[in-house]
């Protein structure tokens, strides 16, 4: 399993999907939106539930897991060519 680490980390859309991959188990599993983290505290207090909590570390490895692998490809690692870039691939 080889994944290009290096062009994943430079591209915001790939840290947008960890982020949101995190994110939205969280607020699923406790019945919470974005408008209801209206302070820190809330948002820390929520966190520590979460971590506290093995079903919602589960659901948020399984879609971190999700936004790491490339349905493209056969298995977990990127594409021969995809492991060649040393910056993320523009759209033509």
């Amino acid at each position: 399993m080889k994944i290009n680490w290096k062009v994943r980390i430079k591209n915001p859309q790939w840290w947008v999907q960890i982020a949101l991959a995190v994110i939205m188990p969280v607020l699923g599993y406790f019945g919470m939106t974005g408008a209801d983290i209206t302070t820190w505290s809330i948002l820390w207090e929520t966190l520590l539930r979460a971590l506290a909590n093995p079903y919602v570390i589960g659901m948020a490895i399984v879609c971190a897991y999700n936004a790491v692998t490339d349905p493209t490809t056969a298995g977990i690692g990127d594409s021969e060519q995809a492991l060649t870039y040393d910056a993320p691939k523009k759209g033509e």
